[in-house]
């Protein structure tokens, strides 16, 4: 309970902060993405988070108008629907401060498993609905391991089948390890490795591992060896199944 206390006076103070900090940038880049197409600088989604409960978050929008017809919900960096700017503003994660907004509502947290869509969770196995216990957040361990998800699905003919056998068990096996171990300690570890990661990704890395090595008992061997990055990914069960997922909903 006062590490749950300690994280939301955390989350409401600092969002606040940032808000401020960042207005300039805020008002900067809504102005530029309007420009490209004269349509709406944000992008509001339904996302799942604590206990299942949907709610709308806010991004800056990266992709062309009306991208989310094809309901294809995973990015490779190759996807036609990204805008020149959309590309950029990806990369370097400048996206996800209107996410501030939504931490601020006390709908999201700065560190948490990240929020998926509805279709993902239905396919959650009951080990992974854990991730539903909590906020999601704007970071979290998976972010750093698979900043560079977008090239990670780059020539994918099915994005969402690609994320599912290739990054999903992984991230998930990341995320409830956080959900087990989280405290404000970690929590500002892992947002200074965010931004670390930005700079220098293997360094980032190479934390994350140490951080893991100190449970080792807690996790999955196989998982030490992918958090490295350093050997090419492969189709794994997600945690709580025993088959690679051969289909996505």
């Amino acid at each position: 309970m006062f590490n749950y206390v300690i994280k939301a006076f955390f989350d409401f103070m600092l969002s606040t902060i940032l808000l401020i900090i960042f207005s300039p940038i805020i008002i900067l880049f809504s102005f530029f993405i309007w420009k490209q197409d004269f349509g709406n600088p944000f992008y509001v989604a339904l996302r799942m988070g604590k206990n299942g409960n949907q709610f709308k978050m806010v991004k800056f929008r990266s992709m062309i108008v009306g991208a989310d017809k094809n309901k294809v919900d995973s990015t490779s960096s190759d996807d036609k629907r990204l805008t020149k700017l959309g590309t950029f503003i990806r990369r370097y994660k400048i996206d996800e401060i209107p996410n501030l907004f939504n931490i601020l509502k006390g709908e999201m947290s700065f560190v948490g498993p990240r929020p998926n869509v509805k279709r993902e969770t239905e396919m959650y196995s009951n080990k992974e609905k854990f991730l539903l216990t909590m906020k999601p957040g704007i970071t979290d361990l998976s972010s750093i391991v698979f900043s560079d998800e977008g090239d990670i699905l780059k020539d994918s003919d099915d994005p969402d089948l690609t994320y599912n056998q290739l990054i999903r068990p992984w991230k998930s096996r990341l995320g409830l390890y956080y959900v087990r171990n989280n405290n404000i300690i970690i929590d500002i570890k892992i947002l200074l490795l965010t931004f670390i990661s930005l700079l220098n990704k293997t360094y980032a890395l190479n934390q994350i591992e140490k951080l893991l090595n100190k449970n080792i008992n807690k996790i999955d061997k196989e998982l030490l060896n992918i958090v490295k990055r350093d050997t090419p990914l492969y189709p794994y069960p997600p945690p709580g199944m025993d088959e690679i997922v051969k289909f996505r909903l």
